[in-house]
């Protein structure tokens, strides 16, 4: 399957490193016009010189804004105005006991992982739906499906973020426009490893015990017994961007190694 996004422009929130880099990378790959987003200019020039560097042809310009607010979303939307291709990528996460996360927590990973999407998709929806042609992918989580209970913020807003691509999905039937979530397990991103490597350096292991450890005790259902790369994520995500898959929407891909046990 050659997939082919030429002529295409997308946008990739929370784009400077993990899992949104590897898509957008991707997308680049595959011809897309791509636009970074982060939350400062160094590290969005350091992104874009990278995608460059395995892609020279690549069409990669950048914005840098807080999404997790509503003045940052709307200085993306100002400078991009409109989009194929949307990947409500960005995210906060972290384990905390739940009696310890306070309303200010709570209402951070809300905005942050929550609205950011709706925002954006709010507003890109539009563009695409009268061009009839369009891509809206959710990064949620297999923590959608299966709470964590050391993350349980974390988790509500992964299983929002699938009632939210379902619904928008339904809303734009009939149209060009495919609406998908995509759930990652445990992924080698800069966060999960930053994470992993504390853990490491405080009990005095290497990084690689920790993490053959982590899931063995936290996602002892894995059917591939590791992390996953940013890049396996991202070819799924590449796949529900592209032409080919015009008639899949409505969808929760998953590609977290078969943690979620169960048949659909």
């Amino acid at each position: 399957m050659q997939i082919d996004l030429n002529g295409k422009h997308a946008i990739i929130t929370g784009s400077t490193a993990g899992i949104g880099f590897a898509i957008a990378q991707g997308l680049a790959n595959a011809g897309a016009e791509v636009v970074i987003t982060g939350r400062t200019q160094a590290r969005i020039d350091e992104a874009i010189a990278a995608i460059k560097k395995d892609v020279p042809n690549a069409k990669a310009t950048g914005v840098a804004a807080d999404l997790g607010t509503a003045e940052g979303c709307q200085t993306l939307i100002d400078q991009q105005p409109e989009t194929d291709i949307l990947i409500n990528n960005v995210g906060i996460f972290g384990p905390q006991d739940f009696f310890e996360v306070d309303d200010a927590t709570w209402q951070q990973f809300f905005d942050v992982n929550i609205m950011s999407a709706v925002r954006l998709s709010r507003h890109y929806a539009q563009g695409m739906r009268d061009r009839n042609w369009g891509r809206i992918q959710f990064l949620s989580s297999e923590s959608g499906i299966n709470i964590p209970s050391e993350m349980v913020h974390y988790g509500m807003t992964k299983s929002a973020l699938l009632s939210v691509s379902r619904g928008l999905a339904k809303v734009l039937s009939g149209t060009q426009v495919t609406v998908n979530a995509i759930l990652p397990g445990p992924t080698r991103s800069e966060g999960v490893l930053n994470m992993i490597q504390e853990m490491a350096d405080k009990e005095g292991v290497s990084q690689e015990d920790v993490e053959a450890r982590f899931v063995q005790e936290n996602r002892p259902s894995s059917i591939i017994q590791r992390l996953a790369t940013p890049e396996e994520v991202a070819s799924m995500s590449v796949y529900a961007a592209s032409p080919q898959a015009s008639a899949t929407t409505g969808a929760a891909l998953r590609v977290e190694g078969g943690i979620v046990d169960t048949l659909t």
